[in-house]
């Protein structure tokens, strides 16, 4: 009879349990990142009150009668499923799709997260929402960003000034007609700086000399600075002059130190994509290589977690790049609390690197992940350990009555 009643008894403990589960899954509804939990139930030890026995020659074998003494909480695993993209627009909003957590920083502990919210501190450092420094790599002093470095604390520094480069290098590209008669000139223009940053108008005029011959002059700000270059194809329209397409690089300032005091810079020109076929022409100079004062004006993530600052002069450069760490055994991750985990026993190390590479997911900016909660199967695990407590309930009372009329035989 007692019996009955312990067990009940711890019924009601686990399905007490799964109740603050699924209370708690359903609170965490709208919680970013939030990855929800499942009770698992299993059975305590059995009393035996009838051992089996085997089979013997004269007689048949026999199954042990067992009584369990009730159930416990087994587990309460995590559901890693992707949660629903909610797309925000804002910069700051990253988004895994996939495996993996942010890797951040809270004080000396690092922890892992899958809530990408975050924001700039004072120190313009991408934090979370409770202060946690997201980690990744930053630049080195070339501008390179090596991802098989240590991770540090990631860092967009809004508002700073990148310093003005002088043109070193030029391209044109283009198709030249060959139907053209002798004479013919064809022109395209760009624009080049010096090393103060200022802006020099370049135009590039082809005149054709021959059948299969161009002459090319160079001028900026009305001062010729190449004369006469030939640029020459074969019968096919393929480049052969200049050899491999580099025109000899020419200096404006030994040109002319007047007219370019501040481009003391040699200026190498790639012809590589010019081409002699029928047809119009379709000239241009796409590609140099300078540019004026600038400050960073905002920023883009790539899906690999490149973070790319873009200047006000059109000047494009890696500020960082995320990190994300993945685990062996995520479910055996502890929570830290604000939507985080630290490694666990059971967890395995963490392994860090690039988005994209090791089975770790990809990255996605101006979007969050939402719970992976569905309120249909919460509400119907509600019902499900509500009943499973009411049930166990009435095991306790049926026993109390029987115990009560055991005590009443003797009147």
């Amino acid at each position: 009879m007692l019996r009955s009643m312990f067990s009940a008894i711890s019924g009601l403990r686990a399905h007490q349990t799964k109740m603050d589960v699924t209370g708690n899954n359903i609170a965490n509804v709208n919680t970013v990142g939030y990855k929800g939990s499942q009770t698992v139930f299993q059975d305590t030890l059995s009393q035996v009150i009838r051992a089996g026995g085997a089979p013997a020659a004269d007689r048949g074998g026999s199954n042990p009668a067992q009584i369990g003494l009730g159930t416990k909480v087994a587990a309460v695993t995590t559901n890693w499923t992707q949660g629903a993209t909610q797309s925000t627009g804002r910069a700051t909003d990253f988004m895994i799709e996939g495996d993996g957590f942010f890797v951040t920083r809270g004080g000396t502990e690092q922890l892992y997260t899958r809530a990408g919210s975050f924001d700039f501190d004072g120190a313009g450092k991408l934090v979370t929402p409770d202060g946690s420094i997201l980690q990744g790599w930053m630049p080195n002093a070339a501008g390179v960003v090596d991802p098989n470095g240590p991770i540090t604390d990631l860092k967009v520094p809004y508002g700073q000034m990148v310093n003005p480069k002088a043109t070193s290098t030029g391209t044109v590209k283009g198709n030249l007609p060959s139907d053209a008669i002798v004479g013919t000139v064809v022109q395209t223009n760009t624009q080049m700086y010096d090393a103060q940053g200022v802006a020099q108008n370049v135009a590039y005029t082809f005149t054709k000399t021959a059948t299969n011959d161009w002459d090319m002059d160079v001028v900026a700000n009305g001062i010729t600075l190449v004369n006469d270059a030939t640029v020459s194809f074969n019968s096919s329209g393929a480049l052969t002059a200049p050899a491999g397409g580099a025109l000899a690089t020419f200096n404006p300032n030994t040109v002319n130190a007047a007219a370019f005091p501040s481009w003391n810079s040699a200026v190498a020109l790639d012809l590589q994509g010019l081409s002699q076929f029928g047809g119009t022409s379709d000239v241009t100079a796409p590609d140099q290589n300078g540019y004026e004062l600038g400050s960073l004006q905002s920023f883009q993530l790539a899906n690999d977690g490149t973070i790319t600052g873009v200047y006000s002069n059109g000047l494009r450069q890696p500020l960082g790049k995320l990190a994300l760490a993945s685990f062996n055994n995520p479910s055996g991750l502890e929570k830290a609390g604000s939507s985080s985990f630290r490694v666990g026993d059971n967890s395995g190390v963490a392994l860090i690197g690039q988005a994209g590479q090791g089975g770790r997911g990809v990255l996605n900016s101006g979007a969050l992940e939402m719970s992976n909660v569905d309120l249909a199967e919460e509400f119907t695990g509600l019902i499900v350990a509500q009943r499973g407590f009411q049930a166990n309930s009435r095991v306790i009372t049926a026993s109390d009555e029987i115990l009560q009329d055991l005590v009443n035989l003797k009147r």
